[in-house]
C-alpha cells in the first residue's frame, strides 16, 4: 500500500508567524510549500484592479482566471488587499475554486500549506496541524518592522501600530464569524502562541511536534 503523503497544515491570523514557520518547515522536511493566503490576495488584487467591490458576488471569475504570475506581484500585502481578501474569501464560489487548487497541490507529493482553514476544511486529515497566533498588538508591531502595514513617512509609530492592531482585530472578528470556513483552530491542532517567541523558537517547537508524530 502506498503511504499517504505527509501534509502539514499551518493556520492562524495574519502576521502571527505562520508563513515563516510553514516555509521553514517545508525546507527542513523537503516538502513543497504553498501560501494559500496568496491565492485569496491575488483574487482580491484582480478584483480591486478591475474597480469592482470585493464584497459583491462574482469574484469567482477572477479566481478561475488566476495565473502563476499573479502570486508574484509585490502589491499583495497591503491593508487594502488584506480587507479585500477577507471579503472575497467569504464567497463560497471563490472558496470552491481555490479549495480545488490547494487540494491538488497537497495531494501530489505532500506539502506544507499555510492559511486560515487548512486543518479545518482543506485537509482535515492532515498529518500534523498547527494554529499559530499572537495578539493583534504584537502582530501590528511585526508588520511595522517589516514595512508591510502601509505606513507613510512621518507617521507616528505608536499611533499607527495601534490603528493597524485595531484593523487586525476587526479582520480576526470578521474571519472568525463568517459562515463559510471561519478562522479557528482545528480541534486537534497544536496551538503555538508566538507573542514571546522568535522564529527559531517557533520552528524548534514545531519540528519537535512533527518528528514525534512521524515517528
Amino acid at each position: 500500500m502506498t503511504a499517504a503523503p505527509v501534509i502539514i497544515a499551518v493556520d492562524g491570523p495574519a502576521a502571527a508567524g505562520k508563513g515563516t514557520l510553514a516555509r521553514r518547515l517545508a525546507e527542513e522536511l523537503s516538502l513543497p510549500y504553498l501560501d494559500t493566503g496568496l491565492l485569496y490576495r491575488a483574487v482580491a488584487r484582480r478584483v480591486l484592479d478591475a474597480g469592482q467591490d470585493p464584497s459583491a458576488p462574482g469574484a469567482e471569475a477572477y479566481a478561475h482566471a488566476l495565473v502563476p504570475s499573479d502570486l508574484d506581484r509585490i502589491d499583495l500585502r497591503t491593508p487594502e488587499v488584506d480587507r479585500a481578501a477577507s471579503l472575497v474569501a467569504a464567497q463560497p464560489p471563490v472558496r470552491a475554486a481555490l479549495v480545488a487548487v490547494q487540494r491538488r497541490f497537497g495531494r501530489q507529493s505532500g506539502a506544507v500549506l499555510d492559511g486560515r482553514d487548512i486543518g479545518t476544511v482543506i485537509f482535515p486529515e492532515a498529518t500534523v496541524k498547527f494554529y499559530v497566533t499572537a495578539s493583534p498588538l504584537t502582530r501590528a508591531r511585526r508588520r511595522w518592522a517589516q514595512g508591510l502595514d502601509g505606513a507613510a513617512a512621518g507617521d507616528d509609530q505608536a499611533a499607527h501600530i495601534e490603528a493597524v492592531a485595531a484593523q487586525l482585530a476587526a479582520r480576526d472578528a470578521a474571519d472568525s464569524a463568517r459562515a463559510v470556513a471561519p478562522l479557528k483552530p482545528a480541534t486537534d491542532a497544536v496551538v503555538i502562541e508566538t507573542d514571546a517567541m522568535d522564529a527559531e523558537m517557533v520552528l524548534a517547537e514545531a519540528l519537535r511536534v512533527v518528528r514525534a508524530r512521524l515517528a
